[in-house]
């Protein structure tokens, strides 16, 4: 079914009331049932990247990254085994991944009194036992799988996706004996 931009716009307003959730997945294919499953997601995908883009720069602020550093550990010393950080990014609004992302390089910056490096954070958050701190793995794990829009467990998702589709187009295009450049084949 073709998707108007009324349509469109009609899901997008829908999104703009509901957290970004699993929750609001199901949500929108009760309001929504004539659309597919896939069509909903991408929009969904679409309009929180949209979100998280318009509001990112107030979550990295230094005023911003102390208070939630400060709020997640009094939130872990009242109870470690809450999920203190994926609550935190529910209730400022903000993608899970990015708050486990913030939290991380501020405890890493009090730890080795250095600015951590992009691609020890970026492992950490792919690997959470890492992690010296065993609360805060556990804290960055939880929000790394309950994010369905942004983090390393999307990234994959959406790799396969995309590794998926190439095969399926390699196959069609051989199928019709069409010549192509494939993906790799553009690195040579």
């Amino acid at each position: 079914m073709k998707l108007t931009k009324a349509q469109y716009d009609e899901i997008a307003q829908f999104l703009g009331h509901v957290q970004p959730t699993r929750q609001s997945l199901r949500q929108l294919k009760e309001k929504f049932p004539s659309q597919s499953q896939s069509t909903l997601l991408s929009i969904f995908s679409q309009e929180y990247q949209k979100q998280i883009k318009r509001t990112h720069a107030k979550h990295h602020t230094a005023e911003a990254i102390e208070t939630y550093y400060q709020r997640y550990l009094n939130g872990v010393m009242k109870n470690a085994a809450a999920p203190v950080l994926l609550e935190l990014a529910n209730e400022v609004d903000f993608a899970p991944s990015l708050m486990a992302r913030i939290v991380l390089e501020r405890f890493l910056q009090e730890k080795e009194q250095a600015i951590p490096s992009k691609t020890l954070i970026n492992s950490m958050l792919r690997d959470p036992s890492q992690i010296p701190d065993g609360v805060l793995a556990n804290q960055v794990y939880q929000c790394t799988v309950n994010d369905c829009c942004y983090g390393p467990l999307v990234d994959c998702i959406k790799h396969a996706i995309g590794h998926e589709h190439e095969v399926l187009l390699r196959e069609m295009l051989l199928e019709k004996n069409l010549s192509f450049i494939g993906f790799l084949q553009r690195f040579i």
